[in-house]
């Protein structure tokens, strides 16, 4: 069965480097879920994913402030909660036409203090720049792109949802989970829950190229959480991860329902690892013929 045409578009458009070096997705099929992960068959809507080499921001107005950017590491700060997201109070000059970007005003309880314009914090994993602080109102201001819109899940969300916060790393900062850039490679369908003990079992549909940048104890970042993949299945088109209890108090994930969006990051070291073995592959066929 082949991708659905948008998806397939949206991935040839939005990671169009993965789809250059050759590396071509494993053939599309639908999901039969292993027994340990669901006991009766899953019947999951067709996968509705999206790609994005770099989230973009309204940038902020300029200030003495030298801002602090764009490495996190997935230990989730705060749960927030969207105040408001909707057309900038104030458009920015030029540009825009149909598809406008958007203020997404977040209200946090412990993200103000040290924070200043044109800081970077992670928003559901997505790197956004601060462009306005209300103190009074314990709120957070980002602009959000057109194409961040297109590519990861902000775009779903509404007034009162929760999201992952977590501002950018700084030289004293302890590294707690791993690298973390903010760049959302794209998005995920979560597939299926399931409860061992204390523990969640969390498995997420997600697009080929994505895949196979995972491994098993390998890192990705789900919705900004750093977490640790178990299993990964290129062939039937998704990956696991267990919550533990107290990941499961601080996140978003454990409140959303089977078919809802992620944002997901792959390990930045295995795109590197891909983008270098691809071109020793080039090198060699050109060498060979």
């Amino acid at each position: 069965m082949a991708p659905p045409p948008a998806a397939a578009a949206a991935a040839a458009r939005c990671y169009p480097q993965v789809l250059r070096m050759g590396l071509r997705p494993a053939p599309w099929s639908p999901l039969p879920f292993a027994s340990r992960v669901a006991t009766t068959p899953l019947r999951v809507p067709p996968l509705r994913f999206s790609l994005s080499p770099v989230p973009k921001s309204i940038t902020s107005p300029s200030s003495s402030h030298i801002p602090v950017r764009s490495l996190f590491t997935g230990i989730v700060e705060e749960v927030g909660r969207v105040r408001r997201i909707g057309p900038p109070s104030t458009p920015p000059g030029g540009g825009g036409g149909d598809a406008p970007g958007v203020d997404l005003e977040v209200e946090t309880k412990n993200l103000l203090a040290g924070t200043q314009l044109g800081d970077s914090v992670a928003v559901d994993g997505t790197c956004l720049t601060v462009a306005a602080i209300d103190a009074a109102a314990s709120t957070l201001t980002f602009g959000v792109a057109p194409e961040t819109l297109r590519c990861t899940s902000l775009g779903e969300r509404v007034t009162g949802d929760d999201v992952n916060l977590e501002r950018a790393l700084t030289p004293a900062s302890r590294m707690g989970g791993h690298f973390v850039q903010g760049h959302v490679d794209g998005t995920g369908e979560i597939a299926a829950f399931r409860p061992e003990g204390d523990s969640i079992w969390v498995t997420v549909r997600a697009p080929p190229e994505i895949l196979r940048l995972l491994v098993p104890k390998g890192f990705v970042a789900v919705d900004g959480t750093s977490l640790t993949v178990v299993n990964v299945n290129e062939e039937e088109g998704w990956f696991d991860f267990m919550l533990v209890r107290y990941t499961q108090d601080n996140v978003v994930l454990p409140k959303k329902k089977v078919g809802d969006k992620v944002n997901l990051e792959a390990d930045i070291l295995g795109k590197y690892v891909v983008k270098l073995l691809a071109g020793r592959m080039e090198a060699t066929s050109k060498a060979e013929s």
